[in-house]
């Protein structure tokens, strides 16, 4: 957006083309619309931009984006916040700020759970990524991936093998699709396949944005005797288009956040593990 359709964009909002004045009384319920509406347009907003048009400080921007993150209406991302999904997924690069620290608690449980010895899958994901990080000590590993990330962390572990699938390259994230990958995939059976997803649903389905990427992960699940998902909280509060599979399929559920009882209880009905690292 350039500078004059800036202005014309904030001038439709609120009659202001830059800071407000801090005697302007506005309600936390009027700002909080405004805030969504421009996150709608612009894609993201930065706390400190957000301050300077409402001519609040930075810390009671952050505790409104934080209102909004908590309702679901918002995603937190590094410096601001972004919408929250519905058929496109946020960039790599923030997803990758996204609950960072969560993320490497619950990739050292999961790697805890990983035994030596062992031929593994890594499929696509910043969480997927962060367990290869924790896999680096780990012996005679054989490690398959379409992730060319977790192919590159690893190649730092000379006690590890790792294999690419080949496939179509998606550069946004270092991603393999498409056919050869799934074909790849089918030469191998796996001890155990380590997957992280884009959304959970409170049903207990996994879900995700590609439907290539979707496909590869069944043949994943297909091809593995063991699987563990690696998922923090906040996709729960996420929403994507295409189904991969149900927690029901899944071996163990590794989050850092307690689940919602009801889905506790299917889990367990499922035989499937949750383990909380929260």
């Amino acid at each position: 957006m350039n500078q004059l359709d800036s202005r014309r964009f904030f001038a439709s909002l609120g009659g202001a083309t830059g800071k407000a004045k801090q005697s302007e009384p506005m309600s936390n319920n009027f700002r909080h619309p405004e805030i969504l509406e421009i996150a709608r347009k612009q894609g993201k907003v930065t706390v400190e931009g957000l301050a300077e048009h409402f001519g609040v400080t930075l810390q009671t921007l952050r505790r409104y984006l934080s209102d909004l993150a908590e309702a679901g209406r918002l995603e937190r991302v590094h410096g601001g916040a972004v919408p929250t999904s519905g058929t496109i997924n946020i960039g790599y690069e923030e997803r990758r700020q996204l609950t960072a620290e969560a993320k490497i608690a619950i990739a050292r449980a999961c790697a805890a759970r990983i035994p030596n010895g062992i031929s593994l899958f890594l499929n696509i994901g910043t969480s997927t990524e962060a367990v290869a990080r924790e896999l680096l000590q780990h012996k005679d590993l054989m490690v398959v991936t379409n992730n060319m990330n977790v192919a590159n962390i690893l190649a730092g572990n000379p006690e590890c093998e790792v294999i690419v699938t080949g496939g179509h390259l998606r550069r946004s994230d270092g991603g393999l699709i498409g056919t050869l990958a799934t074909e790849t995939i089918r030469k191998f059976k796996f001890d155990l396949a380590v997957i992280g997803c884009s959304a959970l649903d409170v049903d207990g389905d996994l879900l995700d944005f590609d439907i290539q990427e979707v496909s590869v992960s069944q043949e994943i699940l297909n091809q593995s005797r063991k699987t563990y998902l690696v998922s923090d909280h906040t996709k729960f509060a996420r929403s994507a288009p295409a189904r991969i599979t149900s927690l029901a399929s899944i071996d163990v559920f590794f989050t850092d956040r307690p689940i919602p009882a009801d889905l506790g209880r299917a889990c367990g009905s499922w035989n499937t593990e949750v383990v909380c690292t929260g």
